[in-house]
């Protein structure tokens, strides 16, 4: 296990699939993210007192549910910022940028594009971290793909929109997913944002959804 913290733990494991939400700069407003985050951070502190070992992870755990889903819910009400991915230009390199960059940096299950933020679900099984960079930087498997993803598609949306600087936010919400039971409830949810957040009635009417095939 490889651990990462900037506003969020991250934990990469090797060979895990995972769950990750993208969203683009300036989505949420700094205050907004920074008052989830404070609230974040003193649930997990509060968990720590009340619990410990295998009760506590599981605590944490559900914590970390509850979090992702204050921030989504937000996302869903486009209250702030940018909505490029919902410009057909931006969705389209977006899902062409995915497709790429597998099977080589992930085995891609599923994902959905909504307007200012992005929802998908990867394999990482038979990736292999990369070696260390010149620069002495150390990537995981998933922060590589992260990287190479957010980067090329950023590079090529902001051509479009004839305009500069961070196309996605640099934090992102990743979980790694558990078990079979825990995989067919985030296929779920993925495919009904765009139900849940009043789009189309039907998840497959959606154009920017896609599921694996070979599922």
């Amino acid at each position: 296990m490889i651990t990462f913290r900037r506003h969020l733990p991250h934990y990469h494991l090797p060979d895990a699939t995972y769950f990750i939400t993208l969203r683009l700069a300036g989505s949420l407003p700094y205050a907004v993210v920074a008052r989830l985050e404070e609230e974040y951070e003193a649930e997990q502190r509060r968990l720590a007192r009340q619990f410990s070992g295998h009760a506590l992870r599981e605590a944490r755990y559900q914590a970390q549910k509850r979090h992702f889903a204050r921030m989504d819910d937000l996302l869903d009400q486009v209250l702030y910022g940018p909505r490029w991915l919902a410009q057909p230009e931006c969705a389209s390199i977006v899902m062409q940028t995915l497709h790429a960059l597998a099977p080589e940096q992930y085995h891609l299950c599923a994902f959905c594009l909504m307007s200012n933020h992005a929802h998908l679900l990867i394999d990482q099984q038979g990736v292999p971290n990369p070696p260390p960079r010149r620069d002495g930087k150390h990537y995981t498997a998933l922060s590589r793909a992260m990287r190479l993803l957010k980067g090329q598609s950023g590079a090529l949306c902001n051509r479009v929109l004839g305009r500069r600087g961070a196309f996605w936010q640099h934090e992102s919400y990743d979980h790694v997913v558990r078990d079979p039971g825990e995989f067919a409830r985030i296929l779920a949810y993925i495919v009904n944002n765009p139900v849940k957040a009043g789009l189309v009635s039907d998840w497959q009417d959606w154009p920017y959804t896609y599921i694996n095939p070979d599922l």
